[in-house]
C-alpha cells in the first residue's frame, strides 16, 4: 500500500540478497529494505584515456576473506566500458541502483572484465588485470543500513596510482586504487497509532518539496515513512471520513540522513 515512488521493486533481487542479510523486523516489507546507489569518478592521471571494463557490483554482509561466499550481485549494473578521465572534475557516473535488505553491509566488489587499456600519446596499451578479473576489487564498508534509508556510494579511482608501467617491457598494468566515501541522503520517520482505528484505513503523509511521501498504517497501527531527506517536516495523518475522526498533524519532525526518527505513540481524539 505504499506510495513511495522512487524505489524500485526489485522482488527477485530483493529474495537472492535476503539469504545473506538479516533484514531489520518491522510492520511491512518496505521498512526491511534499504537503497543503496553505486557511482564511480576519478582522480585525473597523465594518460589520453585509461578504460575500465566494469562487469558487475557485488555486496556482501561480512568483512571475511572467503571470496567463495555470500557475494551477491547488485543486480541493476549494465557491463560496459568506461573512461576515467570523463570522470573528472566532479563527473560521476551511476553503476547500480537498488534496493536491498537493510542490516550490515560488510563490503563491495567491483568487478572488471579483461578489456581495460591506457592510451598514452595516441598508443593503447592494454592493461593486465589479473587479480580484478578472478575475483574482483574488494573494498571495506563496514556500515550498518538503516531501513528505508538512502545510501550513495562513491567509488573515487585514482588512475596515477592504479595504471603502473612493468618494468621496461613497455607493458602497464592495472593495480586499481580506489577510495570509497559513503552518504546518507535520506531518513525515516516511523511511530504508532494507540489505540488502533479498528476498521478504518489511516494514511500517513509528509510533504517533501513538491511532492509527498505516503504510507498507511498497518493491523498493529504502525507506520513508517521512507526515504525522507534531512529537515524539518509536518506528518499528518488522515483516517477515512467514515471514522470521524479528525486528521491529526505533527509538527517539526526533524529528519537526519541515516537515521530513524520515532514520533512515538499518536492518538486521535
Amino acid at each position: 500500500m505504499k506510495k513511495i515512488k522512487f524505489l524500485p521493486a526489485q522482488i527477485f533481487v530483493i529474495a537472492l540478497f535476503s539469504i545473506i542479510f538479516t533484514a531489520c523486523s518491522s510492520a511491512d516489507d518496505g521498512s526491511q529494505t534499504a537503497r543503496i546507489m553505486v557511482r564511480m569518478t576519478d582522480a585525473p592521471g597523465d594518460y589520453d584515456e585509461v578504460n575500465i571494463d566494469v562487469q558487475d557490483v557485488l555486496i556482501k554482509s561480512t568483512t571475511d576473506s572467503d571470496d567463495t561466499k555470500g557475494w551477491v550481485s547488485v543486480g541493476t549494473v549494465t557491463p560496459k566500458i568506461y573512461n576515467l578521465l570523463d570522470l573528472t572534475a566532479g563527473v560521476n557516473v551511476l553503476l547500480a541502483d537498488n534496493v536491498i535488505p537493510s542490516g550490515y553491509l560488510g563490503q563491495i566488489r567491483l568487478l572488471l572484465g579483461d578489456k581495460n587499456t591506457a592510451v598514452k600519446n595516441g598508443v593503447i596499451y592494454n592493461l593486465s588485470t589479473p587479480s580484478a578479473q578472478q575475483s574482483g576489487l574488494k573494498l571495506k564498508i563496514n556500515q550498518t543500513l538503516v531501513a528505508g534509508a538512502t545510501y550513495d556510494f562513491l567509488l573515487d579511482f585514482d588512475v596515477a596510482r592504479s595504471v603502473v608501467k612493468a618494468g621496461n617491457s613497455g607493458n602497464y598494468n592495472l593495480n586499481p586504487v580506489i577510495n570509497v566515501s559513503t552518504e546518507a541522503t535520506s531518513g525515516v520517520i516511523k511511530g504508532v497509532l494507540n489505540p488502533v482505528l479498528e476498521g478504518y484505513q489511516v494514511e500517513v503523509v509528509v510533504a517533501v518539496g513538491t511532492g509527498t511521501i505516503s504510507t498507511y498504517t498497518n493491523d498493529l497501527g504502525v507506520f513508517q515513512l521512507n526515504g525522507v531527506p534531512a529537515g524539518t517536516y509536518t506528518v499528518t495523518l488522515t483516517p477515512e471520513i467514515a471514522s470521524g475522526k479528525a486528521p491529526i498533524v505533527i509538527n517539526n519532525v526533524k529528519i537526519v540522513n541515516g537515521e530513524i526518527t520515532n514520533v512515538g505513540s499518536v492518538s486521535f481524539n
